[in-house]
């Protein structure tokens, strides 16, 4: 498999531009094709190409469906002679032939799973997404699967949300990034290679602000926050090519995405241009009765199609319900005919008209070297250093023997992380069986994981654990979470450590041995105590089935880390959301203010300041945004601008010298971030707008240069207008969100 080694500079200028390689414009002939076998397609025809099923029972009970040409696309069909059967029914025995479109959740991975996306988004390479979908892709399709329903770029600014964990984290522009390179992944440099799938970014829209960071729950968020934030990641899928869109299962400000057509017609359509497929999250248009949005089946049916969904997720009210909908003239047939041509126009894409089977003798691509390769790539950019006490990693020669404690240390069920359904845990290296494989012969390896899994209360093998930490030089301790306490409604109102981790950390501390705290989870974890207990801390989100290897690489040295957080890291829950990019109030947080354990008995009312902080928590987070330690030290000399003052027209050029000071070649992810002053409306205090992967030697210099046009920094105004307003900007380029000194510059008209 070819893989990719290099990103194409436009991606890192979505959503501002489209960079796609696939010919996804309107192509005449396959519009003529379109409507010519659309003329031929009687009304219960075109439903069923708006009707997805899930696989279920045996190929006869889905066959006279398929005769009858009542369904157009099946999912969660992986057996590639069952698909090849299923699509020989609808290829040669319905009327028209129309082939199935084959789809199933490939979110990090079809058999070789890679780190879940927000460990993705942590490796600020856009690269490592791309290669992560392609391999899902060639994997994938080599089954039959030709649409799978990722990447997912909800902007999600809440942990206690399972599904941050599938998600980029809670930046817009670093999100946009990172989705429009899996939308390139997955599909490829043409939908027709029968390695490529459809991608399907998802949930349109805002679902990620979810209240109370409860899955499902209702969203508000007014249309200027939603342009600003958002709603460009999609945007930058759209441009990027993506073939299909899913609506998401919130409603805001009491519309539910599945029947709101000012994003997907007004927006999806009319302003973005986008001409592929939107299909329903699962069961979505029946959803909308429990929301209270619908009466009943046929309402919801209504309300969905009339909103400009092209496809239904087995609800089966459009199926049910479309045709006397049509009939009594509340659905218009051409509504109809839109939808259809959309569902066809994609299927011709595919090229499943040409090539509608899977070769069942191909080799197995399943966990080829490149694949494994790749993912370790990913895993090792993926992780995290948040600590590194004296320099105790990466772990010295003098070190003789290691104990290896904790639930996650071999746990390859869990360490794959939350949407694996076709993942095999025997596939999968955890941290001890690779520290064994690779260092055994250089450390004497201790295993007693203290706990049987994450959430275990028993604390009767802690004494173990501890006694085989005191026979050892260093602990390394694998805390985290199980992957079933992440993702799809996997919500948590606590997010400290689960069961007597903390417990287990806190023994081992009592030791004296230094310990190094290895955490494996899906979402940040308020770990603020572990973290002053341990004299390092890797963090990792959900790394996948070469994660081990990637882990042991890096504590013994042999990879340096330089993994980035996607999100912030709150001290305690209380501090939700809690984001970097926020609005200034009038009344800020000095950073100076008495916090709780300071107050004097009888303070005055207004003796502590009357700014925006937290008197128990503070102000700042426990790690910020774009904040992540490396084995070497990394100097950033001054910043340098292009001009003093732009028009709106013009390219800022920025110029800046990144030395590494250490003793370890390594890679630091430069940022650049960029407040607007004063607007028509507030502005965030920071904003990403770039960000790099610059690799240097012990003692090296280079000169690093952003380009960044003034057109990007355009945001919705008061008048509900995407303008650059002109004025002063403040301009950081550093190592994390809170860091570097301002540099300041001006756009005038």
């Amino acid at each position: 498999m070819k893989t990719t080694k290099f990103l194409s500079a436009c991606l890192l200028l979505l959503p501002f531009m489209s960079c796609t390689q696939v010919s996804d414009t309107k192509d005449k002939a396959v519009e003529n094709k379109v409507d010519k076998l659309l003329s031929k397609m009687t009304l219960e025809e075109k439903i069923g190409q708006m009707n997805q099923i899930s696989s279920f029972g045996n190929i006869e009970e889905m066959s006279v469906l398929i005769k009858k040409g009542e369904i157009g696309s099946i999912l969660n069909e992986i057996d590639p002679v069952r698909v090849n059967a299923l699509q020989r029914v609808a290829v040669e025995e319905s009327r028209l032939g129309i082939p199935l479109l084959i789809a199933r959740d490939v979110i990090h991975g079809f058999k070789t799973i890679f780190p879940i996306p927000l460990g993705q988004a942590a490796t600020f390479d856009p690269s490592v997404a791309e290669e992560g979908a392609r391999v899902a892709a060639v994997e994938a399709s080599s089954v039959g699967i030709r649409w799978t329903f990722a990447p997912m770029i909800d902007i999600a600014r809440d942990p206690r949300w399972g599904r941050i964990a599938e998600g980029c984290g809670e930046d817009t522009y670093l999100t946009s990034v990172m989705g429009a390179a899996m939308v390139k992944g997955f599909q490829g440099d043409s939908l027709s290679s029968p390695s490529s799938i459809a991608a399907c970014p998802k949930h349109f829209v805002g679902y990620g602000a979810a209240e109370g960071g409860l899955d499902y729950n209702s969203t508000f968020i007014p249309e200027r926050r939603l342009r600003n934030v958002y709603l460009p990641p999609f945007e930058a899928a759209a441009n990027a090519g993506a073939a299909t869109f899913m609506t998401s299962f919130n409603d805001n400000d009491g519309i539910p995405a599945t029947g709101n057509g000012f994003i997907l017609k007004d927006v999806l359509r009319k302003e973005w241009g986008f001409e592929g497929i939107v299909v329903t999250d699962w069961a979505s248009a029946k959803e909308m009765i429990p929301h209270g949005f619908a009466a009943d089946d046929k309402e919801a049916a209504l309300k969905a199609v009339n909103a400009g969904v092209d496809m239904e997720m087995v609800s089966y009210t459009f199926v049910n319900k479309l045709p006397e909908l049509v009939k009594e003239g509340k659905v218009k047939e051409e509504t109809i005919n839109e939808a259809v041509r959309n569902i066809l126009r994609i299927k011709y894409r595919l090229g499943l008209f040409d090539h509608p089977y899977v070769d069942e003798k191909k080799p197995s691509v399943m966990y080829a070297d490149a694949h494994l390769a790749a993912a370790k790539r990913a895993a090792v950019e993926s992780a995290i250093l948040l600590k590194n006490d004296k320099r105790v990693l990466p772990l010295k020669e003098t070190v003789r023997t290691v104990a290896v404690v904790g639930p996650l240390a071999d746990a390859p069920y869990e360490q794959m992380g939350t949407w694996v359904f076709d993942g095999d845990k025997t596939h999968t290296k955890t941290p001890l069986a690779a520290i064994k494989e690779m260092y055994g012969d250089k450390v004497q390896v201790i295993f007693e994981p203290g706990l049987a899994y994450s959430r275990d209360h028993t604390t009767s093998g802690i004494s173990k654990a501890v006694a085989a930490a005191a026979r050892a030089d260093v602990i390394l301790a694998f805390v985290g979470e199980e992957s079933i306490l992440s993702g799809e409604a996997h919500c948590l109102a606590d997010l400290n450590l689960q069961g007597a981790q903390s417990e287990l950390i806190a023994a081992l501390a009592k030791t004296g041995k230094p310990v190094v705290t290895v955490v494996m989870a899906g979402r940040p974890l308020t770990i603020g105590k572990e973290a002053d207990l341990s004299a390092a801390v890797l963090y990792s989100f959900h790394p996948g089935t070469m994660g081990g290897p990637a882990i042991a690489d890096i504590l013994f040295g042999k990879e340096v880390p330089s993994g980035k957080t996607p999100v912030t890291f709150p001290k305690m829950v209380g501090q939700i959301p809690a984001y970097y990019s926020h609005n200034n109030s009038g009344r800020p947080a000095m950073r100076n203010e008495t916090l709780l354990k300071d107050i004097p008995v009888e303070a005055g009312q207004t003796s502590l300041g009357c700014t925006s902080f937290y008197m128990d928590a503070g102000f700042d987070p426990l790690y910020p945004f774009g904040y992540g330690l490396s084995y070497t030290t990394f100097k950033y000399g001054d910043v340098k601008l292009s001009a003093d003052e732009l028009k709106k027209n013009d390219v800022l050029i920025v110029t800046f010298d990144l030395e590494n000071t250490g003793d370890y070649e390594g890679t630091e992810v430069a940022q650049l971030y960029v407040r607007d002053k004063v607007g028509s409306v507030t502005r965030p205090v920071k904003e990403l707008k770039r960000f790099t992967r610059v690799t240097l030697k012990p003692g090296e210099k280079k000169t690093v240069t952003f380009e960044l046009p003034v057109s990007e920094l355009a945001f919705y105004n008061i008048n509900m207008e995407k303008v650059v307003e002109p004025g002063d900007f403040g301009l950081w380029v550093a190592t994390d969100s809170q860091s570097g000194n301002e540099v300041s510059f001006k756009v005038v008209d």
